[in-house]
């Protein structure tokens, strides 16, 4: 029941979130010109109308993939919808995919020049890797398998999260300049999402606990009797 209770808390949360990044995107700075106004360190030209389309994009898949794998993380949904679960499974894939696209499209023009560049892309790489690898798991039967590469997979749908916070910190609370505080937190927020996925694997995940809620019946998940 805790556990039932903590995961619809996380779903109201994260859709409130959603809410807000889609007012604040679409609605309140369509322009994007508060988060241009701080970019700093580029090392090329930005063509705008193309950059907000590819924007406009990203944070729309970025929004689908957060939604659909926070809702195929329901127990309830997987063992009593499966074919929801697999078609949302995909939806979340092709999703990460697109987001990981024009993330590398954008990843050029980001403030702090080729660092945070190779840093963004590192995590382009690593994110649909660990998307993959839920995939080919599942398809091994390989349940346990198959949520632990989800959750390192899941976290990264809150890098902009942790950018923005960990960016905040080093900027207020070091006094940092702006393009050193960005960095800083670019880089941060991928270490942040390597060890927040294994502290929930840890918590959550673990194969005992994953063992005793599903297994397998003629190929496919059912709940136990």
């Amino acid at each position: 029941m805790k556990t039932s209770r903590l995961f619809a808390f996380l779903l109201v949360t994260i859709s409130l979130y959603l809410v807000y990044v889609l007012v604040d995107n679409y609605v309140l700075d369509p322009q994007a010109e508060q988060f241009l106004a701080l970019k700093t360190g580029i090392d090329r030209v930005l063509n705008l109308p193309v950059w907000l389309n590819v924007m406009y994009v990203h944070v729309a898949f970025a929004t689908i993939s957060t939604a659909s794998g926070a809702m195929n993380f329901s127990k309830y949904i997987r063992n009593r919808f499966r074919g929801f679960h697999r078609v949302n499974g995909y939806i979340y894939v092709v999703s990460v995919m697109l987001v990981v696209l024009t993330s590398g499209y954008m990843a050029p023009y980001s403030t702090g020049g080729k660092p945070v560049s190779v840093a963004y892309n590192m995590m382009n790489i690593v994110w649909p890797a660990f998307t993959v690898i839920a995939i080919m798991r599942i398809k091994k039967k390989d349940l346990v398998g198959h949520l632990r590469s989800m959750v390192r997979s899941y976290v990264f749908c809150f890098t902009n999260v942790f950018v923005h916070t960990m960016t905040f910190l080093a900027e207020q609370g070091l006094r940092l300049p702006h393009e050193t505080s960005y960095t800083f937190g670019v880089f941060s927020a991928f270490a942040l999402n390597l060890l927040i996925a294994e502290l929930i694997i840890a918590i959550f995940y673990a194969p005992s606990r994953v063992a005793n809620t599903s297994t397998y019946i003629k190929g496919e998940i059912q709940p136990q009797k």
